[in-house]
Parts: C-alpha cells; sequence; structure tokens
C-alpha cells in the first residue's frame, strides 16, 4: 500500500465513491464524490494526538464491535494515506457541542470543521470494479445462536481478536470476559459515584445508610431527600451484587484454549447460498494453526462436509495443521449450538464416520461464514451499467473471468466470485492488462505507431 501511495502515476481517492459514470470503453467520464474527512490530508502526520485527546468513544466497526475508537481516528493501521478523519455522526462538534479538543491539540493545524464533500470529475479510458465482499449474518440460522451465546464469533471476529492490532492485542480472550470486564469497569465509576453522594447523605444526618435504610423500609416518610438517599442505597446494593457476580466470573478467566470451527455457515446451503465460498476452509485452519502459535495449549476441531484444500501446498498444510497444531477434522454438520456452564458453547452434532449424534463443549465457536456480495453492488451496477448473476456478484464468463458486460469495464477479486488472496491478486493482473489493452487500443497515436 505504500508504494501506491507513493507512485508518482497513481493518484489515490480514499474515503471517496463513485457517483455517476457516462462515455464508453477509452473514453469514460467518471464523477467521484470526496467525502469531508475534516482533517486536512496534506497538513495531517498521522502522529495521532488528535485521537489520544478526543474524549468521545465510539465501537469500532474494523474491530467488528470488538472494541471501541474515538470520534476522530484512523480506520485501520498502516493505511494510506496516513491521515486521521473525524466521525460527523459522533463528533461533539460537528454535532453542535462545546469540545474543540482536536483542533487544540493537532500541531500540524489540519482539522477542518468547515471541510464539505467535493465533486471530482476523471477521465478514463478503462475501469475495474474490486469491492469486495460482505460477511454473511450468521444469526439467520437460528440454531447456531449468534449474537445469543457470546462466544459464539465469526470467523472475521475471531482474526480480529487474534491480530496484534487488535482489541486485545493478539490474546484470544473470549467475548463474554471482555464484556463482563467492561461492564465492571463501568459498574465501579456508578459505584465510586453512588458512595459519594452516600457519603455526603451520612454525613448530612449523622448515621449510616444500613440504619437509615432499615428505619426507612419499617416506615418510609415523604422526604424527598430521604426517598432519594433510599433509592440511591437501593442501587449501590444491587450494583455491588452484580459487581461480586461479575468478579467472581472473571476472576480466573484466561485466552480461550478449545476451539470450535464449523464449515460452510451460509454456503453450500439452498436456504442461503448454494455455492462454495472457496477459501473457508484454509482460513479456518490458518487461525486455527495461528491460535496454536499464540497459545501452544491451544487445540481446535473443525467441523466441516469436506474440507476443500484447493491450491498448490494446501493440502500439505493442511494435514501440518493436525499434525502439529492440534487440530482435529470432523467430518458432519452441526445441527445446533447451545450453552453450558461457565459461558461455554456446545456443539452438537453428527458424526458422519461413526454415524452417531454427539457434542462437545468448547471455550470459544467460530463460524466460518458464507462471503456474500457486497452491500450496495446493485446500485454499483446500476452505476457502471454492468450486469449481476443470479447470486449478487458482478457477472463475467469463463472465457473472460474478468470481463463485465461493457466493455471497458472489468472486474476482479470477490466483486466476481469467491476467490482466496493468490487467486484474487492473480485477477487483479489479468484485469490491469485488459485495461491497459482498452487504452492502447484507444489510443491511436500508439495505433499508428504499432501499424
Amino acid at each position: 500500500m505504500l508504494d501506491v501511495g507513493r507512485h508518482p502515476n497513481i493518484d489515490l481517492l480514499a474515503y471517496s465513491e463513485v457517483q455517476h459514470i457516462e462515455g464508453q470503453a477509452g473514453n469514460f467520464k467518471v464523477t467521484v464524490r470526496k467525502k469531508a474527512r475534516y482533517v486536512d490530508e496534506d497538513k495531517c502526520t498521522g502522529c495521532g494526538l488528535c485521537s489520544e485527546k478526543c474524549p468521545t468513544t465510539v465501537v469500532d466497526a474494523f474491530n467488528e464491535g470488538l472494541g471501541m475508537r474515538r470520534a476522530v481516528y484512523a480506520y485501520f493501521a498502516q493505511g494510506i494515506p496516513s491521515t486521521r478523519t473525524i466521525d460527523p455522526d459522533h463528533c461533539r462538534q460537528l454535532n453542535g457541542k462545546k469540545c474543540g479538543i482536536c483542533q487544540k491539540v493537532c500541531q500540524a493545524g489540519a482539522i477542518d470543521y468547515t471541510q464539505q464533500d467535493r465533486l471530482i470529475e476523471l477521465q478514463v479510458g478503462a475501469v475495474i470494479a474490486a469491492v469486495g465482499y460482505d460477511v454473511f449474518d450468521p444469526a439467520q440460522i437460528a440454531e447456531y445462536r449468534y449474537r445469543e451465546i457470546e462466544n459464539v464469533v465469526t470467523a472475521i471476529e475471531f482474526e480480529r481478536l487474534l491480530s496484534a492490532s487488535g482489541p486485545t492485542s493478539g490474546h484470544v480472550y473470549r467475548p463474554s470476559d471482555l464484556n463482563a470486564k467492561a461492564e465492571i469497569q463501568v459498574l465501579e465509576k456508578q459505584a465510586a459515584k453512588s458512595g459519594r453522594m452516600l457519603a455526603r447523605f451520612e454525613k448530612k444526618y449523622g448515621r449510616t445508610s444500613a440504619d437509615f435504610f432499615m428505619q426507612y423500609q419499617a416506615a418510609p416518610t415523604d422526604d424527598a431527600d430521604q426517598e432519594k438517599w433510599a433509592r440511591v442505597y437501593q442501587e449501590d446494593l444491587a450494583r455491588k451484587e452484580r459487581l461480586a457476580a461479575l468478579n467472581d466470573a472473571v476472576k480466573d478467566a484466561a485466552t480461550a484454549k478449545r476451539l470450535a470451527f464449523i464449515q460452510c455457515v451460509g454456503s453450500r446451503d439452498f436456504r442461503f447460498y448454494p455455492f462454495c465460498s472457496g477459501y473457508c476452509c484454509m482460513h479456518s485452519i490458518k487461525e486455527a494453526i495461528i491460535a496454536n502459535e499464540h497459545e501452544p495449549q491451544t487445540v481446535s476441531t473443525i467441523f466441516g462436509m469436506d474440507i476443500r484444500a484447493v491450491g498448490k501446498g494446501f493440502e500439505e498444510y493442511k494435514i501440518r495443521g493436525g499434525n502439529k497444531s492440534g487440530i482435529t477434522y470432523v467430518r458432519g454438520r452441526v445441527a445446533e449450538i447451545i450453552e453450558g456452564p461457565g459461558r461455554n458453547p456446545v456443539v452438537v452434532y453428527e458424526d458422519t464416520r461413526t454415524r452417531s449424534v454427539k457434542q462437545e463443549a468448547f471455550d470459544l465457536v467460530i463460524l466460518a461464514t458464507a462471503c456474500a456480495p457486497t452491500r450496495g453492488i446493485a446500485e454499483l451496477a446500476a452505476t457502471l451499467n454492468v450486469a449481476l448473476d443470479d447470486y449478487g456478484f458482478i457477472k463475467t464468463v469463463p472465457s473472460a473471468p474478468v470481463d463485465t458486460s461493457m466493455r471497458g469495464i472489468f472486474v476482479c477479486g470477490c466483486a466476481g466470485a469467491p476467490m482466496d488472496v493468490p487467486e484474487s491478486v492473480a485477477q487483479a493482473s489479468s484485469a490491469a492488462e485488459r485495461a491497459a489493452e482498452i487504452i492502447f487500443q484507444s489510443d491511436p497515436v500508439k495505433e499508428k505507431a504499432v501499424a
């Protein structure tokens, strides 16, 4: 990415979206909306001081909601350009409240609250659509209880937990433990505040809150001050009880060491997507191997109808995972997931080799979700004037796998079909070559020189 940002022949328009395209191959007019960052890209040095001082915290979408970020933020580490963006939905200053802290601390003077969206017109010879894919929402499969059982996560969420730049710095902590610790922090702040209030009441009336509340229960009064005292004391008792339960639950919390990976969640399923997403098997094996490298005591079980290790060295990688990284492969479909003692998910499945129904408890269950067409691809297809296939991906044909129905517009990666990184890279090279061919053919000077 750094090479792309520095290349003299590449204009990078990050945080932008295509609004309109007209014309034909060799002569397209593209209208792009460059969104307001409220940060001057040319001035911003990427020091991150504005993010450190910003008082507003927001759920981090890049970390799949498993962590928090500030209202002024970098979308992900090592992003190009290396600049910050202010979230207009959560920034206090942009929502008419008093703040402006990021502007005060920015030594480069890059913060600009008056910045507006800009429309940019480009004259190009060819277009390549590489919009990626979306993760299938496994909540649609009720028997897996995603979002109901905290310790059932998607593969992309687990990827963020494994990442050194993720919310847990690469330690595989269970979401239930993370949520409990976050709740403990909130409750402790509330307890400190209520403690100060109770201390003021005790000083004012010269008695303990416990003695007062015992008398108040026996003979309630209409005094507003004493009613408030009783309410605060009741809330404080309930809060302390909840804190004790949470502290007891997390006192022995450790990294997840028993992992279950469930394949084909949403894919190879006629209810949702009948196709195989292609990369999920190897992605699960890779994640299981990395988890074992982080913590050698980690063992993983991969449940699937079969393992499709299609690619050079993939089968050997799969075997190595079983021999050296504590991976067990179980051939069978998972019927349902239930919650057992200790917030542990219990997987109920049929082992098709032994033809028996079994169940097993794990610390964490990871769902290998289907590769779904990206949201908004229908609008993009209408803008590009290209056709979609029956599954919602940009339509191509086997004899021309990067050519769309519109001459001069090409596709690569998961915008056209599910595929892994090596295949996406190969397609990107192919799409770039096809785009260069269109541009070369539309240049009469170059055609004359060749002739």
